[in-house]
């Protein structure tokens, strides 16, 4: 069982001792200590954090424990209950609120939860800030208020219903042409919130005829929730099937998009921002970005539109900053997060949905064509489970050096470019794992060289 602390929030498993699982205390400490820093960031005024949570069934406890924490701490909470990443993040910025946690372990298995932090502007604390949040919980540097002084919870119900009124609003989302193209499209939503988003999202595109799998959001995830090919053969089945346009696919929160192709066959997770990117490009131009683990797909096609584009440490904050920093127009990650900033700075499905569903009501193809139409490149995913007392940060500076006449970055662990291929390892910020991430123009070729690295990293390890 494990509890991992960082920068951006608290994760782990469920029930166990404090310090070791995510415990109750666990929750409590970590919702005082982002309190307290809230009230002494905004010394003059009240204090308003808006709370959402995924379906995972530890969600309703670990949220009546949050909210009635920062009560505590006096202040005021905008309770969205069952919500997604996105949509929370958008509502701090309706509701004019300092501050907002997003109640989700993302992708991890049931046994998971997470509190995640966000600043006034509906996005992932920085560094420095987070580093301070660390400072306070070890230092037990918070306190509670007076009973006169106690904050006070208020229900949202529509969040969700503004959050598709804005991505609606975009100029260049072109829900005639979808409804006119008459997409048939399948959806599954692994019992999460994505059942309560994509849904009506759909029905305000204009499409009509849907194959909903596990939409229901109880938090019982009938597969594991990781939006991976091996766990997605029933949406690929019904697919084909049913003579779907596309498959959509989302993790328990909401801020991964996978795509199924009318074939049955994945899309692929690397290329929902590819096609995303390429679509935005014909209304606007500007800079791309997406992380070190992410398919060169993106650097090519941003080659080939004539637009810059810029590789970011791995976690959206750090891709965030980039894209600030380059004035980007679109940025994400590898794994199906697509960052548009003229909606808000955070991985969003749900904008993800409907550019893509626009991309093909226009394209004149079929999204299998789509896919066809972008650079072949294919990637291998691999990790190896971290041993206590294991020197990570030694073994990776071992292979940098090992590789220094190569074209080496150790901005985020270590990627090593290779002429046709490259690997990025790296720890992982939400599991006790060092990543591997491969990339080749052959999935043979990126099996062999993650395996490759797979041996290099164990030898060192022993």
């Amino acid at each position: 069982m494990t509890l991992i602390k960082s920068i951006s929030g608290v994760r782990g498993t469920i029930g166990g001792k404090k310090g070791e699982n995510l415990s109750p205390l666990d929750a409590v400490e970590f919702a005082a200590a982002y309190g307290n820093w809230l009230k002494r960031k905004n010394p003059n005024g009240s204090v308003k954090v808006v709370i959402g949570r995924d379906a995972r069934p530890s969600g309703s406890m670990i949220q009546n424990l949050v909210q009635n924490t920062l009560v505590g701490c006096g202040i005021d909470v905008i309770d969205l209950d069952l919500s997604t990443t996105p949509t929370v993040e958008m509502a701090v910025v309706f509701e004019k609120a300092q501050g907002g946690i997003i109640l989700t372990a993302s992708h991890n298995p049931v046994e998971w939860n997470a509190l995640k932090l966000l600043n006034e502007k509906g996005e992932f604390i920085s560094g420095a800030d987070g580093q301070e949040l660390m400072r306070m919980i070890d230092a037990e540097d918070y306190d509670f208020v007076e009973v006169h002084s106690l904050g006070k919870t208020t229900r949202s119900e529509d969040a969700i219903e503004k959050h598709i009124d804005a991505i609606l609003a975009l100029p260049y989302i072109n829900v005639e042409a979808i409804a006119k193209a008459d997409l048939k499209v399948a959806v599954d939503a692994v019992n999460s919130t994505g059942g309560i988003s994509i849904p009506p999202l759909l029905e305000r595109l204009g499409v009509k005829r849907t194959e909903l799998l596990y939409c229901e959001p109880n938090g019982l995830f009938p597969h594991n929730p990781e939006p991976l090919k091996a766990h997605l053969g029933d949406i690929m089945k019904v697919v084909k099937e049913k003579s779907c346009d596309i498959g959509i696919v989302v993790d328990p929160d909401v801020d991964r998009l996978a795509l199924i192709s009318e074939d049955g066959e994945m899309f692929g997770e690397e290329y929902t921002l590819v096609a995303a990117a390429d679509y935005l490009l014909n209304h606007k131009s500007g800079s791309l970005v997406s992380n070190l683990s992410s398919s060169r797909a993106l650097r090519d096609l941003a080659k080939e539109r004539g637009v810059d584009y810029s590789a970011a440490a791995v976690g959206e904050v750090n891709v965030v900053t980039k894209m600030k920093e380059v004035k980007a127009v679109l940025g994400g990650e590898g794994n199906g997060g697509v960052i548009l900033p003229d909606l808000h700075y955070g991985r969003d499905s749900l904008v993800g949905i409907a550019i893509i569903l626009s991309h093909l009501a226009t394209a004149g193809k079929t999204l299998s064509e789509l896919r066809a139409s972008y650079p072949a490149y294919f990637m291998g995913k691999n990790k190896i489970q971290l041993e206590a007392g294991m020197d990570v940060d030694g073994i990776l500076n071992s292979i940098a050096t090992k590789y220094q006449m190569k074209e080496v970055s150790t901005i985020d662990g270590v990627k090593i470019d290779f002429a046709d291929e490259w690997v990025h390892m790296r720890k992982s910020n939400t599991e006790p794992i060092i990543r591997i991430y491969t990339e080749a123009k052959s999935q043979a070729a990126a099996d062999s060289l993650g395996e490759r690295f797979i041996n290099e990293l164990a030898a060192l390890a022993n």
